[in-house]
């Protein structure tokens, strides 16, 4: 995974909204308005908190009218493990290529 990638992803995880919703997102598909409902946030600010989210692979969305529907891109977490995995694990133990 590219440099870039990764620091974008590090810094959406770097904030406890971002680090909940996701820990929402783990349940499945989610519409905006049940992830506002449990944050006293602006929709606005709720809409930052998802750009980030998606701009960096973390969270896919689907529009639907005018719904917005978010899920977790679990190709973008597992790109994230086998990060982890080389970073923690020596060459032996895990192909990192």
């Amino acid at each position: 995974m590219e440099s870039e990638k990764l620091m974008s992803c590090f810094k959406a995880l770097s904030d406890k909204t971002r680090t909940e919703i996701i820990e929402m997102l783990k349940g499945g598909t989610l519409c905006a308005c049940k992830i506002l409902e449990k944050f006293s946030l602006t929709q606005p600010t709720l809409s930052y908190h998802m750009k980030l989210l998606t701009d960096c692979g973390l969270v896919n969305v689907e529009k639907d009218w005018k719904w917005s529907y978010y899920s977790l891109n679990k190709d973008m977490l597992l790109q994230l493990r086998d990060f982890f995995n080389c970073v923690c694990l020596t060459n032996t133990d895990y192909d990192c290529n």
